[in-house]
């Protein structure tokens, strides 16, 4: 589906922006928005430019930038923090090769900071797309994008 058809999903309303920019988000395949699909989404709403950019810039969520086809976002909640955090984050970096918001060579993984994910009795905790994952360790950490990786080889996404 083009960006035009799935802004037309949509009645063109500013109510809907977020869950356009979500659909298009999801549509493209490095994980972001690319300014002409930005500037559609203007011209169909009836909006400027700059209000479109003000809500994908305002949430972490959306890109304007290629990402990763999986991506893991590290929570930097003061208890993850406290729980080794940090210390996660750098295995993940390490382990992939990348610094933070930058896609693999792969293209399969781009590495973010995320607020609080609410899941406090597992810290330090992160999520890779929808899936969440605590008590990290870099042992953990190198099993699930191992995981990752050979479902992608065998083309079993689930």
């Amino acid at each position: 589906m083009n960006p035009q058809e799935i802004i037309k999903k949509h009645p063109p309303s500013m109510e809907n922006l977020i869950n356009i920019l979500h659909d298009l988000q999801e549509a493209s395949p490095q994980n972001y928005l690319p300014e002409e699909s930005l500037r559609e989404v203007a011209r169909y709403l009836n909006t400027t430019l700059s209000a479109v950019y003000g809500v994908v810039n305002y949430y972490t969520m959306f890109s304007t930038k290629p990402r990763g086809k999986y991506i893991i976002r590290l929570c930097q909640s003061p208890i993850c923090h406290m729980m080794g955090g940090e210390t996660a984050l750098e295995s993940v970096k390490k382990l992939l090769g990348v610094d933070l918001n930058e896609p693999t060579s792969d293209g399969l993984f781009s590495v973010e900071l995320s607020e609080c994910l609410g899941i406090c009795d597992v810290a330090p905790s992160m999520m890779v797309g929808d899936e969440i994952h605590g008590h990290l360790s870099a042992k953990v950490i190198s099993k699930m994008i191992s995981e990752i990786r050979e479902r992608e080889k065998t083309g079993s996404n689930g």
